[in-house]
């Protein structure tokens, strides 16, 4: 992909992150929360597994 593909898609995605944000403000919150959140919770799991696994 040429570098000027690369900087239109970039681009593309800010500018569409960026309106959700503005547009709907409380609903993307909400979905960085759950994001987070499922982050957290794959964390907590792969830290079990090794102290499962060590002990």
């Amino acid at each position: 992909m040429s570098s000027g593909m690369k900087k239109v898609l970039i681009v593309g995605v800010v500018a569409l992150v960026l309106f959700f944000l503005i547009t709907q403000p409380t609903q993307s919150a909400d979905f960085v929360h759950r994001v987070l959140g499922w982050l957290k919770d794959g964390a907590e799991a792969i830290v079990t597994f090794f102290r499962t696994l060590f002990s």
